[in-house]
Parts: structure tokens; sequence; C-alpha cells
């Protein structure tokens, strides 16, 4: 998988929020729902996360979405290319300062 900041981000919410509506985690992340939609399908067709239907009340229809193994392990590596990312960059600006 390529290291897709989107992707990673929203493996991230679904992880930490998994009952969230679609609406919800388009707002927490900035997307257009055509967006998280696109982002959604990307995800689901690599096995990285499973959409179950489940009734909160019984009007209405939700979601639930829940990371597969692949999916853990598609966010811990990306949180740790992430992690490397961010370091080097930290490393860059104080030899910037430094000089």
């Amino acid at each position: 998988m390529k290291d897709d900041p989107d992707q990673f981000n929203l493996l991230r919410v679904i992880n930490k929020k998994p009952k969230s509506t679609q609406r919800e985690i388009a707002n927490e992340l900035g997307f257009s729902l055509g967006k998280l939609n696109y982002v959604l399908k990307a995800l689901k067709n690599k096995g990285h996360v499973k959409v179950k239907n489940f009734k909160d009340n019984k009007d209405k229809l939700n979601y639930l979405y829940i990371l597969t193994p692949r999916g853990i392990s598609a966010k811990t590596r990306l949180t740790i290319n992430f992690m490397k990312l961010k370091m080097k960059e930290y490393d860059e600006l104080k030899s910037e300062i430094e000089k």
C-alpha cells in the first residue's frame, strides 16, 4: 500500500471511532462525502476495512467500520512511516536552526 495520508487518517479515525457516521468522519477529516466514499472504497478493496450494518434503533440503519488484521498492520506501518518522516523533518529543522 502506497503511503497515502488520506487512507492513513481514515484508518486512524475508524480505529478510534468505529461507530461514527460517514458525515461525522468526513467532517473530522475535512473530506467531502464523495472523497470519504472514494477513500473508504479503496480501503475496503484492499481488505483493510470491513463495513457491517447494524441497527442503532428501529428507524435508522447505521454502519460499523472494522479494521481487519490487514488494516491494523497497514495502520501500524503507516504510523511508523509517519513518525520517521516527522523525526527527519525535526532533525532537519534543528540543524537549520543551529546554523
